[in-house]
């Protein structure tokens, strides 16, 4: 009874607090969630359990984990700035299967999600977690955070995200693992996403694991591991992306692993100012990919497990890591607003020089064309120079022309390169100077490439200076008869100054001298497919320090002297060579007197070929013997030469 009573008037007590309540004219007042009270405060932390929209006229900060869950909508509107803390894997927004991300950036204002300095690795970036397929199941724990994702719903719908600029992410998880910019955990291809930047991350780019969602422009600059990453069957497709890499030590433009789903890429262009490798494919994957551009990489396509090449088809036809792919920039940044980044400055060189012109080493260089010093004007490229020859065969050389000069000012610690991405023989035409010395072809000779004119009565003509060159990938196939060399010295005189170059896998000639008075000091010659030396036209100009180097079977000599002796003088000459072959060949009446002479695993060491007079050749006092043992020279001590060892 007394228990019964209390509850009654229990009750009755409860029911006068409502009765006021009700008569009371204040409104009840509703319980504010932590979260949502600290959004309209500024600050983005904690699971967000209800419909949100921020403000674009308030700055937010980001200062932990930001969760959106399922069935929940944030919506973030054009010029939203969301700043986060440098607390690195805390610190990161994410989408969890069923929840809902809008984006609603605009060219004009876009959203900013960016740490203070934006340095990377600051922050752990933004994850989309969907219902889509991936080979990895339905329901399967994603690397970063533990988030669950995978189902069955290739059309499943996370949102927008459009014009999205994500600056200083990939915060380590562990050893193995990091956030990206933005990663996509199946997300499907009901999302759209459009418009996205991610600069300066510490991991990749953007990355897919599994799903079905296609992105359309995409703007990568200097993440530091892969720029775009896909793994787990993946299937979309990215149309329009500019990827771009000014620091060294980076991994990748595209990472593929895993199955081959056969994503698409329309038009991706990818630019590095540091080399590195542009496309990888590990395992069975692979993609086909249309409207490819890439500049500045020293490898265009590794099959990193053996994977089949035919899983990759570029531009209709199966990827060919032998090909650098230097097509014309399908994707141009510039027109995209909303990215707001400071870009490479990549300068192309091509057309007439007609008055003096100085490169920057700061920059980068990428010769796209012929391009031809005038008569009159000079070309002085300063040390630690760059130039990124595309492999465009006989259209892409530089050319000094009579009366022109040209400076190349390297030193031994910063050496001016110039070569094609991947230095293969044949990519690119080489160098080519043209004088007024004396030459057995005449005055005004035309010459076997570009239909210079060469040659006059000036044999102390100047066309410049040369110190610390090193030249690759040259030698382009004009036609059946004729070649680009590394370096062509056209009746060049003798008050130019060559010293200290390096000629390294031409198809062709290393050096060849057509008549002049040039003398040259120290030059490395490696892997030259025809002569690494090479004179006709009566040269008669010196040699001190030449170290030939053959490890590819079927070149043809070291040296090979050609038509009239004038007697050039060589002092100090090692070749060596792995692979057999021939060391000196001279044909018809030509000859050298030679000093220092270390011949090293050729099959054959003089060769008269026409049946020349042997005293036409005289090494280390004597005349040439066929059969005489020329390992007995010093060897050129090449210890030193570490400016041969610079690449692009």
């Amino acid at each position: 009874m007394k228990k019964t009573a209390i509850k009654i008037l229990g009750l009755a007590l409860l029911a006068t607090v409502v009765l006021t309540g009700c008569n009371n004219d204040d409104p009840v007042p509703v319980p504010v969630d932590g979260v949502i009270e600290a959004l309209e405060s500024g600050v983005m932390e904690g699971e967000l359990t209800e419909d949100y929209s921020l403000s674009a006229s308030m700055s937010y900060n980001l200062t932990g984990s930001f969760i959106i869950t399922e069935g929940v909508t944030l919506t973030i509107p054009a010029g939203t700035n969301i700043v986060a803390d440098n607390g690195g894997t805390d610190v990161y927004i994410a989408v969890l299967q069923g929840g809902d991300i809008e984006i609603m950036g605009t060219e004009s204002s876009p959203v900013v999600m960016s740490s203070v300095n934006g340095n990377p690795g600051d922050w752990g970036g933004l994850t989309i977690c969907g219902n889509a397929t991936t080979t990895a199941g339905v329901d399967a724990e994603a690397e970063v955070g533990g988030f669950i994702y995978g189902g069955t719903e290739d059309s499943d719908n996370s949102g927008v995200v459009r014009n999205l600029v994500i600056i200083g992410t990939g915060a380590q998880i562990n050893s193995e693992s990091q956030y990206n910019g933005v990663s996509f955990y199946a997300v499907g291809s009901g999302t759209t996403v459009e418009n996205v930047a991610v600069i300066n991350g510490s991991d990749d780019g953007v990355e897919f694991f599994g799903g079905t969602v296609s992105v359309t422009n995409l703007f990568l600059q200097n993440n530091e591991d892969d720029a775009i990453d896909w793994t787990e069957g993946w299937s979309g497709t990215v149309t329009n992306a500019y990827v771009e890499h000014t620091i060294e030590g980076f991994s990748t433009v595209v990472e593929a692993d895993k199955d081959n789903a056969n994503p698409k890429i329309v038009n991706l262009t990818a630019v590095s100012t540091v080399g590195g490798t542009a496309l990888q494919f590990k395992l069975e994957s692979g993609a086909t990919i249309t409207g490819l551009s890439l500049s500045g990489y020293a490898t265009s396509v590794d099959m990193k497990d053996g994977g089949p090449l035919a899983n990759v088809i570029i531009d209709g036809e199966t990827a060919d890591p032998a090909k650098s792919y230097n097509a014309t920039a399908t994707v141009d940044p510039t027109a995209w607003a909303w990215v707001n980044a400071e870009l490479a400055e990549v300068v192309a060189l091509n057309g007439e020089v007609t008055s003096d012109v100085t490169l920057d080493a700061s920059k980068s260089y990428r010769l796209t064309g012929s391009y031809i010093v005038k008569d009159g004007a000079s070309l002085t490229i300063p040390a630690g120079t760059k130039i990124h020859a595309d492999a465009g065969g006989t259209e892409v050389y530089i050319a000094v022309l009579k009366g022109g000069q040209i400076f190349i000012n390297g030193n031994i610690d910063e050496p001016v390169v110039i070569a094609s991405d991947l230095g293969s023989p044949g990519d690119w035409g080489g160098l080519t100077i043209c004088g007024k010395a004396t030459t057995t072809a005449g005055v005004d000779a035309e010459a076997e490439v570009g239909g210079f004119i060469y040659g006059g009565t000036e044999d102390a003509d100047d066309s410049g200076d040369i110190t610390f060159l090193v030249i690759k990938g040259t030698g382009a196939q004009i036609n059946s008869e004729s070649q680009y060399n590394g370096v062509s010295l056209y009746a060049v005189g003798s008050e130019t100054k060559i010293e200290n170059v390096s000629v390294i896998n031409g198809s062709d000639d290393g050096i060849e001298f057509f008549g002049g008075t040039v003398s040259v000091t120290n030059i490395y010659l490696e892997n030259n497919e025809d002569d690494a030396v090479d004179w006709t036209e009566g040269w008669n100009g010196t040699v001190t320090n030449t170290y030939i180097s053959h490890t590819i079977e079927g070149f043809s000599t070291a040296f090979e002297g050609d038509k009239v002796n004038n007697n050039p003088q060589f002092s100090n000459v090692t070749a060596i060579s792995t692979v057999g072959g021939t060391a000196l060949q001279f044909k018809k009446e030509s000859g050298a007197t030679i000093a220092n002479l270390y011949l090293e695993g050729y099959e054959t060491n003089i060769d008269m070929v026409d049946g020349g007079a042997l005293s036409n050749v005289k090494i280390d006092g004597v005349d040439a013997d066929p059969i005489a043992n020329y390992t007995v020279g010093t060897k050129v001590d090449i210890s030193a030469w570490t400016w041969i060892e610079a690449g692009l």
